[in-house]
């Protein structure tokens, strides 16, 4: 992304920036997304948001929140297969894993709930350890950690890009999430017009809120109103790439939901239990 003749890294840029920094050769950085064939057969990126416009139904938190599950666990642990099938037959034993999650508990009670080691896999193939190092850091510290650093934040915690002064959103999630409070949500709508518009149509189309407490419609009603977080920024979203997702999300919209039996998720989970 560029602002004011400066080009800031993109989440995925800046984790291999991060990792790099820290000793982790650059041909160790794996980035991983969900794939899916287009009308040529042709594998392309499959956005959560053309998922949730063919399932008819956004993640709800706690019950059905498919976004952090399927979307982001689900994804890590089968882009480490082919790893664990070469070194299993290199070790002769389980590939033993560590998971470096940067949780806290002052992000939420569920975070608060984790410790901050624990085994969570153990078969004859991998043997996975979930290590949270800065489980019980306060956000003053991280922010602390990260300004002594010589790798910058992400821009979106900021007012600008550049301005380094923590007053843009307080998570670098979903630029739209489900889990943001309303003072995040309310700058990401009016950071990214055009995306919050596609979301806006599929909550109307589908006729499923985006919360059961605040619609799509709700927040841009929010947004227009006076007061409130200036974006600082606004994107164009003109991107080839946000065209295609754009064009796959219309698409999904115009079809019928699936059957409550058979939804998409169901399948997808699955395969992703087969490919582990």
């Amino acid at each position: 992304m560029e602002f004011d003749g400066c080009r800031y890294p993109s989440t995925g840029e800046l984790a291999a920036l991060h990792s790099t920094a820290y000793g982790i050769p650059v041909e160790q950085h794996i980035e991983v997304q969900r794939t899916a064939k287009d009308a040529a057969g042709k594998l392309v990126p499959y956005s959560l948001l053309t998922f949730v416009a063919e399932r008819g139904m956004w993640p709800v938190r706690g019950t059905a929140q498919f976004c952090t599950g399927d979307w982001k666990t689900k994804r890590i642990f089968a882009a480490w297969t082919p790893l664990v099938r070469r070194l299993r037959r290199i070790l002769g034993r389980p590939v033993r894993i560590l998971n470096v999650i940067g949780l806290r508990t002052q992000e939420s009670t569920d975070r608060a709930k984790r410790r901050s080691y624990r085994r969570v896999l153990a078969n004859r193939d991998r043997h996975v350890d979930e290590w949270l190092p800065i489980r019980d850091w306060t956000t003053s510290a991280v922010r602390e950690f990260c300004d002594a650093s010589d790798i910058a934040h992400h821009w979106a915690y900021d007012s600008v890009p550049g301005a380094g002064d923590w007053n843009g959103s307080t998570r670098c999630s979903c630029s739209i999430c489900i889990m943001a409070n309303r003072s995040d949500l309310n700058l990401a709508v009016r950071r990214r017009p055009r995306l919050t518009n596609l979301y806006a149509q599929v909550e109307q189309v589908r006729g499923h809120r985006f919360r059961q407490d605040l619609s799509i419609a709700e927040l841009l009603q929010l947004a227009q109103r006076q007061g409130g977080p200036a974006p600082g920024i606004v994107l164009a979203d003109d991107g080839p790439e946000f065209d295609a997702m754009a064009t796959a999300v219309r698409a999904a919209r115009r079809a019928a939901p699936p059957h409550p039996g058979s939804r998409p998720e169901r399948a997808a989970a699955a395969g992703a239990v087969g490919v582990r």
